[in-house]
Formats: structure tokens, sequence, C-alpha cells
């Protein structure tokens, strides 16, 4: 009898089981070239889901997806209503700012309509490309009230054999004059997926991972200012990392959003997962391929270049006219396109003398950026202009200023974060600089997101800790080489970066770590609308002329790029194409002497290479011919430049 009811149980265990299985659905998205797989899941709790395989090797284990608002869960008690059929995606577009001027991408996508418990609508949004995967939530409708997000669900469930080069997120309003956060600390380099973030407020985006010979970059794309920007929580338990909101005091004022809120309908922003070869990842342009076009249509005033900058290396005393128009003659003298004149020229210099000086600098063929500080309550920084950023009526008055005075560009720094007032914050900037033909430079600031395929007038953001810090600190110094090589695969992979990069003599009171190849090869291996120079018209008359030639020559703007070798933290080898012209920059991240085997022969015809001289700071010359196997040594914490035309 006994026997008889276990068998009983047994069946009507199978009888539930296969019921609750049937209940289980799953898609399959996969890539145009179909060696990238997304599975997307509800199961039987009607909880979302998804999983991605490369090579049908699995990627990412399943993770969550789901949010909820403070009028409705649209994480649990799904119901699919229905699934679109498989969609082809294909687009071209131009950009100024980035690797690759002319872009296309290409997806297959699949749109899931769900409902909640009460009826209500979501969408999930998936495409996947021959880079890797990417999806947002849609809720479809009308409404005159705004609806608020408290939470969301998506995770990236990683194999715990994989590992990370994350950087933790500053906590809010910490730091010199509470200024955090920044995107500005220091990269945890091949660390096992699971480690928790040195800091509470989590990890920033972008986020690197290998797995096996997969890699994977994570990251977000096409705020359209009613979301908040987001970053991956502290805890990531068993290699599954979580999208977080930010801290409470990350808000434009009191009152302003925080966490993301608007009215229907509303898309949230793409969440991006490039994945492949490191090779994929780096030549990439998902970041962009995603966000949403520009409106504007006269780019006429929109000019990448390079700058001229005096504080970086000689601080507050440097923001003087005389010294700014010795700046001015310098970035004339080496073609370049910009001079910026940082904190306090209000009171240094003055309105007036800045009108003078600008009149100066465009009879050299030189145009002006001007520092603005951002301020608001968030921060107590003293520099200024302070203030006039603020308001619509403020801000515009004062871009009607700066446009009859020909100023071509402004930076503004010190920003609170990144609530959802914020992210609005930086847009009503741009939309307002960009009705007076103002470019942007955005620093102690976010992370771009894409932003730059939306506001072509946006050159560029800081988002990072770069050349200024070296000033600071022997310790930041030292880490250079290492962190160099980390950022070409992570921040500057999508966005625009404002590293200001290359000293070739000296940092004053710190003892370099990087030799002048390596510094050299910088302004090629970072990408930035506008790329502001370190060095001083001091330190560059060390500089032999064939090195001072090719910074004349070098281009602000490349057509294609390719990666040649690398691995974060110990080498980095870049080619990036202008014209007819292919320019190969390297730089080894490690302390001892490398021999790198370089693949070069898709570059036609010979070139010559600057590389590092046997003494300190100095460099030598050679010629190169392209093949598969083309040899070069490179110092510890060195670098070269190949040029081919």
């Amino acid at each position: 009898m006994i026997k008889n009811l276990q068998k009983l149980s047994f069946f009507l265990w199978l009888v539930a089981g296969s019921s609750a299985a049937a209940q289980v659905k799953s898609y399959k998205i996969t890539s145009p070239n179909e060696r990238i797989t997304a599975t997307f899941t509800l199961n039987a709790n009607g909880e979302p889901s998804y999983t991605i395989s490369r090579n049908q090797v699995q990627a990412l284990e399943s993770s969550k997806l789901g949010l909820v608002r403070t009028d409705g869960d649209y994480s649990r008690n799904l119901k699919l209503v229905s699934a679109s059929r498989l969609e082809g995606i294909a687009g071209q577009y131009e950009t100024l700012v980035g690797k690759r001027r002319v872009n296309r991408y290409s997806a297959n996508q699949q749109v899931f309509h769900l409902s909640n418990s009460a009826g209500k609508a979501l969408d999930i949004i998936f495409r996947v490309s021959n880079d890797g995967v990417a999806f947002r939530y849609y809720f479809p409708g009308q409404s005159t009230d705004l609806k608020q997000i408290t939470n969301e669900l998506t995770s990236f469930n990683f194999p715990e054999r994989a590992r990370g080069w994350l950087q933790p997120m500053a906590d809010a309003q910490t730091g010199w004059e509470r200024s955090n956060p920044s995107y500005e600390e220091n990269y945890e380099q091949g660390i096992p997926v699971g480690k928790k973030s040195p800091i509470r407020a989590g990890w920033v985006f972008p986020a690197l991972f290998q797995n096996g010979d997969t890699w994977v970059l994570i990251t977000e794309s096409a705020s359209e200012g009613n979301y908040a920007g987001t970053r991956l929580k502290p805890d990531s338990p068993s290699g599954e990392y979580s999208i977080g909101f930010p801290q409470s005091p990350e808000v434009f004022a009191p009152q302003a959003a925080l966490l993301p809120e608007s009215k229907l309908p509303w898309y949230t922003p793409w969440r991006i997962i490039a994945l492949g070869s490191l090779k994929t990842i780096t030549e990439s342009t998902l970041g962009t391929d995603l966000a949403k076009p520009a409106l504007e249509t006269d780019l006429s005033y929109i000019k990448p270049g390079k700058a001229a900058w005096s504080w970086v290396l000689m601080k507050d005393d440097s923001t003087v006219y005389h010294v700014q128009k010795r700046f001015v003659d310098y970035a004339a003298d080496m073609n370049w396109e910009y001079c910026l004149v940082d904190a306090e020229w209000d009171k240094r210099i003055g309105y007036e003398k800045i009108a003078e000086l600008s009149d100066y600098a465009q009879s050299k063929k030189v145009g002006l950026i001007l520092w603005y500080n951002s301020a608001g309550a968030w921060n107590s920084t003293p520099y200024t202009p302070r203030n006039l950023m603020l308001t619509r009526e403020s801000r515009r008055a004062e871009f009607a200023r700066l446009q009859k005075m020909g100023i071509k560009g402004v930076k503004i720094d010190f920003f609170g974060g990144d609530g959802q007032s914020f992210m609005q914050y930086y847009q009503d900037i741009l939309k307002d600089a960009a009705d007076h033909k103002i470019l942007v430079n955005f620093h102690g600031a976010t992370l771009p997101r894409g932003l730059q395929h939306t506001y072509p007038n946006l050159m560029t953001m800081e988002s990072v800790k770069g050349m200024e810090f070296r000033t600071f600190a022997q310790e930041t110094e030292d880490m250079q080489p290492a962190h160099c090589t980390t950022i070409p695969f992570t921040r500057n992979v999508f966005d625009p970066m404002d590293y200001t990069p290359m000293v070739l003599h000296k940092i004053p009171n710190i003892k370099r770590k990087t030799s002048n190849g390596f510094e050299l090869a910088l302004p090629i291996l970072f990408t930035s609308g506008i790329q502001h120079m370190a060095e001083t018209p001091e330190g560059m008359a060390h500089v032999p002329e064939y090195v001072k030639q090719h910074l004349r020559n070098l281009p602000s703007t490349w057509d294609d790029v390719r990666f040649i070798d690398g691995f974060p933290g110990k080498r980095a080898v870049i080619a990036r194409k202008s014209g007819n012209k292919w320019y190969v920059a390297g730089i080894n991240g490690e302390r001892t002497e490398k021999e790198l085997t370089l693949d070069l022969s898709f570059i036609p015809g010979k070139g010559k290479m600057i590389t590092d001289g046997r003494e300190e700071f100095s460099f030598a010359q050679a010629e190169v011919l392209p093949s598969r196997t083309t040899s070069v040594k490179v110092k510890g914490a060195g670098g070269f430049v190949m040029v081919f035309e």
C-alpha cells in the first residue's frame, strides 16, 4: 500500500512538473553570422531571463530581466502576450568623433510583448549583432502622469571562472570639495568575478570580463534624459552582476529626479553586451550604433582637433593673458586647432581681454575653449566662472556672449553624479550650446554613453583618471603603464575620452615612469574629439624636429581602426587609418622589455617608426616593412608610433 502511494505521489509530481515545464517559453535570437545566440526565457513563475552563448559556448549564464515601478511589478507573474517575428535591422551613419567615420550596423531583432498581473504592458526588445547583444525595455501606451522605476533587476551572470577589469564607483559627494563621482578611480585588474567592490557605490561602466577565449564588455547607451545613469552593484554573488541606481545625493536639486521617471510611452537605455575576441571588442561601435541619431543638421562648425593647454603642467598661475597668448602661438606653431584657457580666466584675465585674446587666436587660425564650473549645491569647488550654466536663461545668455566673441568651445567641470536630473542637465547644456555653435567638453563628469552620436557638438568627456592625476601623486604616475594599457579596452572603447595625453619632458615634482615613445603613442591609442595635449612649449623645445612634424601632421579624425595586439594592463597595439595613411601605436604596460610580433600585412608600402632612444626621454627613428611577422622591440613602459602612406 505504501509503495503504491509512493508511486502515485511520484506520478502526480511528474504530471505537475510536466505542466510547469509546458509553461516555460524560450526563444533564440542569433546574430547574422550565427556565432552569437541570445536565449530569452519566461519561466513558470512569469520571471523573464536570458542567456548568451558564443560559438555554442555559454558566455553568460541565466541572467535576470525585469523592472519594478511604483505602480506595478514587471519582474514576475508576467505573461507572454506574443513574440514578434525575427526582423533584420541594418543601418549606416557617420560620426565626426570616434574610432571610425562611417559605421555600419546590422542585427537580428525580436520583441517580446508581455503583460503583468494587472494587465499592464511591457516589451523587451532584443538585438543580436555579430559583435554582441543589446536589449532594452519599453512601456507602450499613453500617460499624463510620471511613472517611476524603483528597481531594475537586469543582471549579467558570469561563470565563476571569469575574470574582470573593473573600476570602482566613487561614493557621491566624497573627495576634493565633494566633487565625486567622476569615474576617476583606479581599475582593478583581472579580478575574480564575485569580488565585492571596495566602494559601496559599485562598479562603473564599461566593465570588461574574460571568460575563456571570449571577452565581454558591458555598458549602456541611448539614455534620452528620462533615465538615471546606472552602474553595477558592489555585490556580485557567484559572478552575477546587477544594475544599480545612483546614490541619493546625485541630484541636480533637492527635489529633482534621482530614479528613472517618465510619462508613457517610455524606452529605457540599451543594455549593451559586446562580446567576442578582444579584437572584436576593440573595433566594435555598438555604443554609438544604438544611440539615438542626431537631429542637428548644421554640422559645419563641428571641427575635431588638438588643443594646447597650460593648466595640466603649469596649474592656476598660468591662467594669465601673456601665458595664454604664448600658448596660442604654440598651438599655431604645432598646427593645432585650439587652445584651452582653464579655471579663473574670468578673474585673472577678464572678459574684455579674453575677447582680445580670441581675436588674436583667430588671426592665428586657433580657436579658444573656455573653462566653466557646473556649480550648484552638489559640490563646494570655488573655481569660477561659476553658476552660469545652472539655468537655461543664464547659460543661453553666456553662450550668446561667447559666440559673439568668437569662442569655439567650453569645458564644463565638477558635475554631481548620475541621477536622472543630472543626465537631463548634460543634454540641456548640449542643446543650448548647439544653438550657439559651441563645442562642449565635460570634465569631472559621467560616462558619455553614446551622447556624442545624439549631440555631435559633444567633443569629449573626461570620465577617467587622466593626466592631471599624474601631476598630483607619484603613486598615480607609477601606475600609468598598466592603466594606459587598460583604458583602450574599457573606458575608451565606445566613447571619446579626455585623458589629456602626452608629456615628452618633465612633470613637475614627479619622476616620470613612462618613456617618450609611450607618451607619443597615447594621442593615437586614445580617441577624443578634441585631444588636449599636456606638453608645454618649454617641454616641446627638447623634442627633435621630426617628432614635432609628426605631431603637426597628426590627424584629428579617423576613418578606420584595427586591433593589432593587446591584453589589458600588459600591452596595447592599435592601428588607425586617416585618408591614405595608417598610424600604428603601441605601448608596453609592464616594466620588462618585450619583443612583439605584429601582423601588419594589411598595410601597403614601407613606413617610418618613431620609438625610444637609448637615453632617458629620447627618440629614435627606423624604417618598417609591414608583413605578417613585423617584429618590434618595446622597452619596459615604452612605446612606438609607425606611420605608413
